[in-house]
């Protein structure tokens, strides 16, 4: 097994979850008779490591055994399968006591110990029973007398990554005693992985090496251990062929099957081999490995920056301060003693770059997203609303820092006395005990859109959950300008258009950050007709977006947002805003 020999030492990214499993399994468990002599009692229990797949919690469990030169015994749910199910279990746990102290790993355990309530066979729910009974023997064992106890105990060790679907009574205490989570790694958990895995010295100078550690590991979001396997494996072939092509004589690079030649039989492929240096070139494998979250469905970081959005200086800088820097620096945030789990609401009209915000925010805080839109969490059946709830957030909590962003929150979240049927009630319940993070959210934020803020139910609005809100306007005349300038900056612009000129014209006044796409669409779409009309010139500047083109298109273009809509967005900012409303005043003198 390719984990038989793995040590504390090859387990990057778990620093601190080492030194808990050494304090608190292998000291016991070697050191219990010394311990009790000198009136220290520790209870030992058993582990439960749970979390997502690839994580390393079966190479753990061989690095605890290996670390405490104790016997491990495996046992998978194919194991006890195709027979006398009980008495297979059994067995495994009576040749774990005749070399106690030991350890049984049992992986996947929930195909085992399943919720039996849910279990529809007789026989699933004897095995149940009797891994139960087998755990509690282990537990008897470890309260027999001082002489005894050394020779005696056996550790069990469960691993899944569904451990809600586990028996609930396998999870009380004298059985499984603690629950370890082995969540996806951050930033620097995951330079740490890599450094090990590259077999680099643990202060490796980047300036050492062709391998920027620190770049990749920024570059691999949601990556787990397995998915480095296979990043560095391919990057070690792409390596390897790099170096063949390199090497190969130019006689031999063009050969018949008919001369009989064998490539591996050459002497200038040992040399390729002996001189293979991996290079950042090389690590262009990242785009062909996808991380185990992302096949999951999980969440990726996005790609918006605040460059593509154009103004809203003062949200980006209220943001940084509240939630990015929350994110990037948590040591100092909790050192100021600054709350990171607060929610954050943005609302305003319709089309003024609110999920693009959110994105961008989650862009620049190197955190993964995951986007809600709508009432899509909404099921017919009974519970199951419920449980996506629960499930989303504790998919955020494996895969933080992590913003989990729910769009159109009006359509979720419309106030109790005006929802008809329980499963929406039962929903809305559930968000709130989810919100006021009665599980731990450490590294989970949550940012909701919506451009009715006045339908969504108070309950939410309360200090705790979405007390931070952000009023986001239709964007004034220069921030128009900005966003014109940031949606033409990929498209055939004429350097003697001034999109500021263009932005300030009076047909733009109302017009959002969607109107300004379809302005700038159409004038595209406009300058390419001409183009192709005249296709017969080789004059160049036919073929640039020029301010008639502009003018051409503006005045088929309507704005989304009608005067009535913007005086109602405006009274909703002034009632429900937190802080002080300094952007755009004008338009509250306009009412």
């Amino acid at each position: 097994n390719k984990n038989d020999g793995v040590s504390f030492k090859d387990l990057g990214g778990m620093k601190e979850l080492l030194m808990e499993v050494e304090d608190t399994v292998i000291v016991p468990l070697l050191k219990h008779r010394k311990l009790v002599d000198k009136g220290i009692e520790l209870r030992m229990g058993n582990i439960l490591f749970h979390g997502p797949p690839g994580c390393g919690k079966t190479t753990l469990a061989h690095a605890i055994a290996n670390e405490s030169s104790l016997p491990l015994y495996k046992l998978s749910p194919s194991d006890i399968a195709g027979g006398p199910q009980e008495e297979i279990l059994q067995k495994h746990f009576s040749k774990a006591y005749k070399t106690a102290p030991s350890i049984i790993f049992i992986d996947e355990i929930d195909a085992i110990a399943s919720k039996r309530d849910n279990l529809q066979l007789q026989s699933d729910r004897r095995i149940v029973t009797q891994l139960m009974s087998c755990m509690d023997e282990c537990h008897r064992h470890s309260l027999l007398p001082t002489s005894h106890e050394d020779s005696c105990y056996v550790l069990v060790i469960g691993a899944t990554n569904r451990p809600h679907a586990l028996e609930p009574a396998v999870r009380r205490p004298g059985r499984f005693e603690k629950e370890i989570l082995l969540g996806v790694p951050d930033e620097n958990a995951r330079f740490d992985i890599l450094s090990r895995k590259l077999k680099l010295p643990p202060h490796h100078h980047q300036a050492s090496s062709s391998l920027d550690i620190l770049k990749i590991a920024r570059s691999t979001p949601g990556f787990v251990p397995t998915d480095f396997d296979a990043l560095i494996s391919q990057a070690n072939s792409i390596a390897l062929r790099r170096a063949i092509n390199i090497r190969k004589p130019r006689e031999s690079r063009n050969f018949s099957e008919d001369d009989g030649h064998k490539l591996w039989k050459e002497t200038w492929l040992d040399d390729a081999i002996d001189n293979l240096n991996l290079t950042m070139t090389d690590i262009e494998a990242i785009t062909k490995v996808q991380p185990s979250s992302k096949k999951e469905g999980s969440c990726e970081i996005p790609n918006d920056k605040w460059e593509d959005i154009g103004g809203l200086h003062d949200i980006r800088q209220e943001l940084e301060r509240s939630l990015i820097n929350c994110i990037k620096y948590p040591e100092h945030s909790k050192r100021c003693g600054r709350a990171i789990e607060t929610g954050f609401l943005l609302f305003g009209p319709k089309g003024c770059g609110k999920t693009s915000i959110a994105k961008a925010v989650a862009n620049e805080a190197r955190a993964n997203f995951i986007y809600i839109q709508g009432p899509e969490l909404l099921d017919k059946y009974v519970g199951e609303s419920e449980r996506a709830i629960r499930t989303l957030f504790s998919r955020a909590r494996t895969c933080s820092p992590c913003i989990i962003f729910f769009d159109e929150m009006d359509g979720l979240r419309e106030k109790r006395e005006f929802q008809k049927g329980r499963v929406v009630q039962q929903l809305v319940t559930q968000l709130l005990t989810e919100l006021d993070g009665r599980n731990k959210r450490d590294g989970v934020f949550v940012i909701g859109a919506t451009n009715r803020i006045d339908h969504i139910d108070e309950a939410f609005l309360r200090p705790g959950r979405f007390c931070k809100r952000l009023y986001v306007p239709l964007p004034g005349p220069d921030e128009r300008g900005m966003i014109l300038k940031a949606l033409g900056k990929e498209r055939p612009i004429d350097p003697t258009v001034n999109l500021i000129d263009i932005a300030k014209m009076e047909a733009c006044e109302n017009f959002n950050g969607a109107d300004l796409y379809h302005l700038m669409r159409e004038a595209t779409l406009a300058a390419l007709d001409e183009a192709i009309a005249n296709s017969s010139t080789s004059d160049t500047s036919q073929r640039t977006v020029k301010v008639k083109h502009f003018e051409q298109v503006v005045t088929k273009i309507s704005p989304s947002v009608s005067k009535m809509e913007k005086k109602l967005q405006w009274r909703l900012a002034k009632r429900f805003m937190a802080c002080n409303l300094q952007r755009n005043t004008t338009e509250g003198h306009s009412e």
